[in-house]
């Protein structure tokens, strides 16, 4: 059979011949034959949703189970009511915000969707693609489109129509190229059939913006683990061993550095490696294939089925991938490289690793806590909880009025200036207004640091020590740095006088208070603030597997450390 190929990529085809391309690809599905359209998710391999011979073709055509439901794409809510039945009010309110987009909703069946698109389920999965060239395929048609996605079953998803072309050549009737997919991994799925919304697919539309517009939803078991052989999916994705490439796929969960450097530990000449940017240095003799920054998880999405694919043109015998986080679109992409890889998964850093920082202001604390944020780790910034609470909180903003007269002004806002000069130059004042915020910060701080269940967090807090928050922390750490420049430095940050930048670190304690109060130290005393960011981000690898091991296997007593350049 002689597959089609119709371009409709803006740049490469004029609207007329869109609209004729697009009557003749409706012609084709009327008639019952098979055609791979573009959404903005991946490609999909499109049938009449009406005809179940033709809906049979895309079973026997991409090899799928046939107890695999398919989604019914449409072209918009208005549609929802001929073959959706007992529609609760949720559908509609998701479907204004979402649609056309990359979500998918679980419904009661109408008798007129055939049962192999269902695989007999008395629910339906719909959606409306966010793709001008499937919504103007869907409308030209005037019925609704299956489709899967228009790979073979169990490979990686298709994001360009050339990747369409060598899973379905010659086995389909058409495919219409309408460029590069903008999302890049399948909508997500959500079932509004039971009392609780649940999550059965994590996709395009992140869980935080579902929750935010509907409250709290149910995750089903199935996102994060393979059902059973008698269990039958809901939808699509949720059952069998998807996405995979040709080789065994390994994926390392955890902290970006964590999960890097268990790669380089593991790998062999012959491991193909899927890495954020970040670290792709670390792999120069490697076949890889980077998925975008560490934090940039749409790029990781648009990146991650086109990255699977490309080892199949390699002489790899295995491939090991980092997995994002759980948060936003990461929860997908996650979702995607765990299932390729039969939910063969190790995990890089499980134990909950708690650092306090502190030392005098000016010393590069900052610098080392955007380290840690790099590393995947997360920062409580007691300082930014401090002034929060001074906004927010009536009763402590109270005590300091009654304490401190004149540091508000008559609209209620709190002058720091005049704060600072009352309490820098006075350290009775400063220990009586240390005294008020304790009670108040204290608590607060610690509830967010026993929340922190697992991965790697800091505590920066210049009264770390004081205030007694050591105690919760696996490690503290003295950054220190000579006064001079850390003069210079908090002018040039803050925009203060040298005058109040002086008051200011002369009201702290010394280098040497710290140094004796915490476990580690790390000068800044480099020659750049390049060569000090190195110096820290090996001081804290080491310092973090070191804990970690201790956690691992129990062990106790270790020594101070010291990194200093003198």
């Amino acid at each position: 059979m002689e597959t089609l190929y119709f371009d409709l990529r803006p740049t490469r085809a004029k609207q007329q011949d869109v609209t004729e391309k697009i009557r003749e690809a409706a012609r084709i599905l009327r008639e019952g034959g098979l055609v791979a359209m573009p959404t903005e998710t991946v490609y999909g391999l499109g049938a009449n949703a009406l005809d179940a011979d033709a809906v049979a073709r895309i079973f026997d055509v991409k090899g799928r189970p046939q107890d695999n439901p398919l989604i019914l794409h449409l072209s918009g809510q208005q549609w929802l009511p001929r073959y959706c039945a007992n529609i609760p009010a949720l559908a509609f309110a998701l479907a204004r915000k979402f649609w056309p987009g990359p979500l998918t909703l679980v419904l009661k069946r109408r008798n007129n969707v055939p049962d192999c698109i269902t695989a007999g389920l008395d629910t339906v999965a719909v959606r409306c693609p966010n793709h001008p060239v499937a919504l103007a395929l869907i409308r030209e048609l005037g019925l609704p489109i299956a489709a899967p996605s228009a790979n073979l079953s169990g490979r990686p998803s298709c994001t360009t129509a050339q990747e369409v072309m060598e899973d379905m050549g010659g086995k389909i009737q058409a495919v219409l190229d309408g460029g590069a997919c903008t999302v890049g991994v399948e909508s997500t799925i959500l079932d509004l059939t039971g009392t609780q919304p649940r999550l059965l697919r994590p996709g395009g539309v992140s869980i935080e913006a579902i929750e935010t517009l509907i409250g709290s939803i149910t995750v089903d078991k199935a996102v994060t683990a393979p059902l059973s052989g008698d269990e039958r999916p809901k939808a699509p994705g949720m059952k069998y061993k998807h996405y995979a490439p040709r080789v065994p796929l390994t994926v390392f969960s955890g902290a970006p550095d964590a999960t890097a450097h268990e790669i380089e530990r593991r790998m062999c000449p012959r491991t193909g490696i899927i890495c954020f940017d970040e670290y792709r240095h670390l792999f120069e003799f490697q076949e890889t294939r980077p998925i975008g920054s560490y934090n940039d998880t749409a790029e990781q999405a648009r990146r991650v089925f086109s990255a699977l694919r490309e080892f199949d043109d390699t002489a790899c015998t295995e491939i090991y991938a980092q997995c994002p986080d759980s948060r936003g679109l990461g929860f997908a992409v996650g979702n995607r490289l765990k299932r390729a890889a039969g939910f063969r998964v190790v995990e890089c850093d499980a134990q909950r690793v708690i650092l306090g920082l502190t030392g005098g202001t000016g010393a590069g604390k900052t610098t080392v806590l955007n380290i840690v944020e790099e590393m995947g780790g997360s920062v409580l910034d007691c300082d930014k909880v401090y002034h929060q609470l001074l906004d927010e909180d009536e009763d402590l903003r109270f005590e300091v009025r009654r304490a401190f007269r004149g540091v508000f002004t008559i609209d209620g806002t709190l002058d720091r200036q005049k704060l600072g000069a009352e309490v820098f130059a006075k350290p009775d004042q400063m220990a009586r207004l240390n005294q008020i915020v304790y009670r108040y910060l204290v608590p607060v701080l610690e509830r967010q640091i026993e929340s922190v269940h697992e991965g790697l967090c800091a505590v920066d807090a210049v009264n770390l020590i004081e205030s007694g928050l050591d105690r919760l922390c696996d490690a503290t750490i003295a950054v220190t740095a000579p006064i001079e420049v850390r003069v210079r430095r908090v002018m040039a940050r803050d925009g203060i006088s040298e005058r109040y930048a002086r008051l200011r670190i002369s009201s702290q304690k010394s280098d040497e208070y710290y140094r004796s109060k915490c476990g580690y130290e790390l000068n800044n005393a480099a020659d750049t603030p390049e060569l000090f960011r190195q110096e820290a981000r090996i001081f804290l690898r080491r310092l973090i597997e070191g804990l970690q091991e201790e956690k691992r296997y129990g062990v106790r007593g270790r020594k101070k450390g010291r990194v200093t350049r003198e």
